[in-house]
């Protein structure tokens, strides 16, 4: 299964790592028993917890941390850069040094809908639903469902609610 995929060296794998064919992974961490599936690109210094699911055609780029136990849909993409640009002011093709890789960071337990878009500096808090399609511009509170374009707040899970399901 190894030859569909690309993965670097420096990649660190914890145990019961599951990998789909078609994957390119390099400069990330991937914690135990997570499972990745097909056509999903994580990048350097991203990181991925323990128990986590990431679904097939997700980009998960430089700067993003999902904690344990979370959910990543079919398709979501993540952004490291609020202000994109190829060139430099002077016409240059752009370099790691021209820009500053933004963070955005995932909570333990959190599920993410596919088709996700997830703006950088944002934090998904633990416990948290985004709805497919949502695209996520500010900070999830821990235990809300969000949705929208713009995702906001639908509900607060409770944990009376939490039980009954």
């Amino acid at each position: 299964m190894t030859e569909y995929q690309s993965i670097a060296p420096d990649v660190k794998l914890g145990s019961g790592v599951r990998l789909s064919k078609f994957i390119n992974l390099y400069g990330c961490e991937v914690g135990d028993n997570t499972k990745i599936g097909a056509f999903v690109e994580i990048q350097k210094n991203a990181k991925v917890g323990r128990n986590c699911k990431v679904s097939s055609h997700t980009f998960i780029c430089e700067g993003v941390t999902i904690e344990d136990n979370v959910f990543i849909g079919h398709g979501v993409t993540f952004i490291n850069d609020s202000y994109p640009r190829a060139t430099t002011a002077d016409g240059q093709l752009q370099t790691e040094k021209d820009w500053r890789v933004e963070q955005t960071l995932i909570k333990r337990g959190a599920s993410i809908g596919s088709g996700t878009t997830i703006l950088s500096n944002v934090t998904v808090g633990e416990r948290a639903i985004v709805g497919a399609g949502s695209v996520v511009t500010r900070d999830v509170p821990p235990n809300a469902i969000v949705a929208g374009n713009p995702a906001k707040v639908l509900r607060v899970i409770t944990p009376e609610a939490e039980i009954a399901r």
